[in-house]
């Protein structure tokens, strides 16, 4: 079995090397683990023909370029949400499926409790940055956890996250994430929820995931974290090697014969 490749796909926050820098260290130099930006940010300016396909195709290129025939993918938060278009569009590039609480998972079978967080979602869309970004925070968590206040002054690459943001709660609006081809998708998926993270949010899409889709699903609950501290940047040591386990078994599964050999000890 050769070396384990991912790509790991950030959120619409922070930049990917901040985002996933402390998890990369946590894998150990034998995974080839890239934490690949948002193609939303790719430019000094937003694209303005920019969609989730964007982000799919940009994936698309990150292996080629690598030579990558199939690999893992991960993604967190609209990155999440794009790790699921991927796997709609090219399943047979993917080994496995790693969702760190995807912002958004398709417009079907939405419970009235996750319909009223979309619509306070949209509701977002006239705020002003500095109300924008609390607003967007407080909608990811439960009611009784503190967030901290984004930091004063903003780093200079935050200046357009909040437009970057926007840019994908307008997309989740009308993006067709292909049902019947993410139905079909039968690689392990793994579901890293925290469990101070907004339930009718984020812990409704893991339900309507693992119920709808998905049979090989393992969902895996944090207790003291939530989206806004996640594991990948809050306990890092423990997601690797989370990860690793999900990625050896689909790696085993994708080649029975490699691990058949590897518990015999025939080579041959």
């Amino acid at each position: 079995m050769g070396p384990i490749r991912a790509i790991l796909l950030p959120g619409a926050g922070l930049p990917a090397q901040a985002a996933y820098g402390e998890l990369i260290a946590a894998l150990g130099p034998d995974v080839q683990a890239v934490a690949k930006e948002l193609e939303l940010y790719a430019g000094g300016e937003l694209p303005l023909d920019w969609s989730l396909d964007t982000e799919v195709e940009g994936v698309l290129r990150e292996a080629d370029a690598r030579g990558w025939q199939t690999f893992h993918l991960v993604g967190y938060s609209a990155g999440g949400a794009a790790a699921l278009g991927f796997a709609a569009k090219h399943p047979e590039r993917l080994l496995s499926l790693s969702l760190l609480e995807p912002e958004w998972a398709g417009t079907w079978d939405w419970s009235p409790a996750y319909a009223e967080v979309r619509r306070h979602y949209d509701q977002l869309e006239s705020l002003p940055p500095e109300q924008f970004l609390p607003a967007f925070a407080r909608l990811g968590v439960k009611s009784d956890v503190v967030i901290p206040p984004p930091p004063d002054p903003l780093p200079s690459w935050m200046a357009n996250r909040p437009a970057g943001i926007k840019a994908f709660l307008r997309d989740f609006r009308t993006y067709d994430l292909e049902r019947a081809r993410l139905a079909a998708f039968s690689q392990p998926v793994f579901f890293a929820l925290g469990a101070l993270s907004n339930p009718d949010d984020f812990g409704d899409i893991a339900t309507r995931l693992s119920r709808v889709f998905f049979p090989d699903f393992h969902l895996e609950v944090f207790p003291k974290l939530h989206h806004f501290d996640p594991p990948h940047r809050v306990e890092p040591e423990r997601l690797a090697a989370m990860l690793r386990r999900h990625w050896e078994q689909a790696e085993s599964q994708a080649n029975p014969r490699i691990a058949t050999s590897s518990i015999t000890g025939d080579g041959s």
